[in-house]
């Protein structure tokens, strides 16, 4: 009998033992964010953050875990775009250790978190756009040699991403300036390219004394397009529509159009049948008789759906802004803009909604009547 319960004992009571030292080893683990502590983010703190983690331990324990800490990290400290920062961040592997000896390991991804964390840097250098250089392919070739699928992801960045970078025709600096203003320049010069005697002209909505919303206003228009605006008829109403949205690098800007009635084609109405009065032949250029141009030729600002007459971006991108833009035109160059009526598409935003929401609830009536207005 005594024997019996001492068996048991020895089968039950380690296993549960060993559990219970599991579980609680599990609840004391703590990830520790050594970048979290750090008083100023900036380029020199964070490299000193990762110099004191390689002088810690020389073996680097937990390294994998440290540098996926660090590009969680980067866009704090604003070096996400700084290719020195990710060259301190792959010199923080240890040298040698994860290079493959045989095929074997060369195929089947030999210490595969290691080298999937030097993808994933790689991988957010491409989605910043920086470009790797030969001697941070020199520092991956020394940690996972020359069969690691990280080189391989540098050797193909290497070769796409200078392609990629010089393919636009629209040249945009390095770090785009922060000033919002410059921003909407930048992108109405890349909007209106198409016409080489395009005018940008910044505007102050000061200039108009019933404005109400003091901003600026960039402003394109061409020679070609006051012409268009120019024979525009009375009757017909223009249109601001918008916003639309075009993107430089990471940034936004908002833009609107001015849109005109298209021209109408002419109308021949003469019988192709009728030989009675034939007319003279056009004639073959640089052989004899002279070439006719068409009645209307057609200008790369008539499109499909209306005649683009202006293109503008403004500080607030509201209705009073827009209205602004519409009196300063008519003011440079554009008088017929006093005869004809113009319509404005913009939805209305919503904190102009929520002022009226606030009202008592004894105006009721009123209230619904100011926000079908605003939504219009």
């Amino acid at each position: 009998m005594a024997t019996k319960l001492l068996n048991s004992i020895l089968r039950t009571r380690p296993s549960n033992l060993l559990f219970k030292r599991w579980e609680s080893s599990e609840k004391r683990v703590v990830t520790y964010d050594p970048f979290v502590t750090v008083p100023k983010k900036d380029k020199k703190t964070f490299t000193e953050v990762v110099k004191m983690f390689e002088g810690r331990d020389t073996r680097r324990r937990g390294h994998v875990e440290f540098i996926y800490a660090a590009l969680a990290r980067m866009k704090e400290f604003e070096v996400q775009k700084d290719l020195e920062v990710y060259k301190a961040l792959v010199d923080v592997f240890p040298k040698g250790k994860f290079i493959p000896s045989n095929i074997f390991q060369a195929e089947f991804l030999h210490y595969p978190k290691q080298q999937q964390c030097a993808v994933d840097l790689l991988e957010q250098m491409e989605d910043n756009g920086v470009i790797p250089d030969s001697e941070m392919e020199q520092m991956l070739l020394n940690v996972f040699g020359r069969r690691g699928i990280p080189l391989r992801k540098c050797w193909r960045m290497l070769y796409w991403m200078p392609k990629f970078k010089n393919l636009s025709p629209w040249h945009l600096p390095t770090e785009l300036p922060k000033d919002t203003l410059e921003l909407a320049i930048l992108a109405v010069q890349r909007i209106t390219s198409v016409d080489a005697d395009m005018e940008v002209r910044v505007w102050q909505t000061e200039e108009i004394e019933a404005s109400l919303d003091k901003t600026w206003v960039v402003s394109a228009q061409s020679p070609s397009q006051r012409t268009l605006l120019a024979g525009q008829p009375p009757d017909e109403p223009l249109v601001v529509k918008g916003p639309y949205n075009v993107y430089l690098k990471d940034q936004v800007v908002t833009y609107f159009l001015l849109l005109g009635k298209i021209r109408t084609p002419p109308k021949d109405e003469s019988d192709p049948d009728d030989v009675s009065n034939l007319a003279k032949p056009v004639g073959i250029p640089g052989v004899f008789g002279t070439t006719k141009l068409p009645a209307v030729q057609c200008t790369t600002h008539e499109q499909d759906d209306g005649t683009i007459l202006s293109v503008c971006a403004t500080g607030t991108s509201s209705r009073d802004s827009l209205l602004s833009w519409i009196r300063l035109l008519e003011r440079n160059g554009n008088a017929v803009l006093e005869k004809i009526p113009v319509i404005f598409t913009l939805i209305a935003p919503p904190n102009e909604i929520a002022i009226h929401e606030t009202l008592p609830a004894d105006n009721e009536k009123g209230k619904k009547e100011n926000v079908q207005a605003n939504t219009t």
